[in-house]
C-alpha cells in the first residue's frame, strides 16, 4: 500500500473542499448583502452550507466583518435629557448595548485567535513525520505479532512436553506400586 501517495491525493482533496467552501461562503456573503438580510456568521454559515468556524477563519471573518460595518447605521446615540427618566433608562440601554457589542466583538476576537493558534498547531505537524510515524508503529506491530506468535508456539510445545512428562511419571508409579506389591507378596 503507497501510504504517501494516498496522503497526497487525500492532502489534495481536501485542499479542492477548502477552497470550495471558501467560495461558497463568498458567495453566501454577496446575496445576503444585496437581499439585505442582518449579516452574522451564523447566517452566511448557514447560507453557503459551511460550519460558523470556516466563517471565523483568517480570509473570510474580515470579508463578514466588513459587510458588517456597510450595514450598521451611523445613528448618534440620544443625550440623556434631565429629569425624564424613560430618557435615562433609554440611555443606560444604549449603553449597555453598547458595551454587550464590544464584549462579543472581543470574544469574537479572542475566539479567532484561539482557532488561529490551533491551526497553526496542527499545520506544524508535517505529514511526512506523521507517514514516518505510522510505518514505524507497523513496524513495531509487527515484531509484537511475530513475539506473540513465536511464545504461543513455545506454550504449545512445553504443554504437549508436560503432558507427555506427566503420562510417563503415572506410568512410572503405577510400575512401582505393582513391584512393591510383588516384593510384599513374595516375602
Amino acid at each position: 500500500m503507497n501510504v504517501r501517495g494516498n496522503a497526497h491525493t487525500l492532502l489534495q482533496a481536501r485542499r479542492r473542499d477548502s477552497l470550495d467552501k471558501r467560495q461558497r461562503v463568498h458567495t453566501a456573503l454577496a446575496t445576503l448583502e444585496q437581499q439585505g438580510k442582518k449579516i452574522t456568521h451564523t447566517a452566511v454559515a448557514r447560507t453557503a452550507g459551511v460550519s460558523t468556524w470556516l466563517t471565523y477563519t483568517e480570509g473570510i471573518r474580515e470579508h463578514i466583518e466588513a459587510a458588517q460595518q456597510r450595514q450598521q447605521p451611523n445613528a448618534p446615540h440620544p443625550a440623556p435629557a434631565r429629569g425624564n427618566p424613560d430618557a435615562t433608562l433609554r440611555t443606560e440601554l444604549d449603553l449597555a448595548r453598547h458595551e454587550i457589542r464590544t464584549l462579543r466583538e472581543e470574544r469574537q476576537q479572542l475566539r479567532y485567535a484561539l482557532q488561529h493558534q490551533l491551526g497553526q498547531q496542527l499545520d506544524a505537524l508535517s505529514t511526512t513525520a506523521l507517514t514516518d510515524r505510522v510505518d514505524e508503529l507497523t513496524l513495531h506491530n509487527q515484531e509484537l505479532a511475530d513475539r506473540l506468535r513465536q511464545a504461543t508456539d513455545e506454550n504449545t510445545a512445553l504443554t504437549t512436553r508436560t503432558t507427555s512428562l506427566e503420562q510417563d511419571l503415572e506410568a512410572a508409579r503405577t510400575s512401582l506400586r505393582r513391584m512393591i506389591r510383588n516384593e510384599n507378596t513374595t516375602r
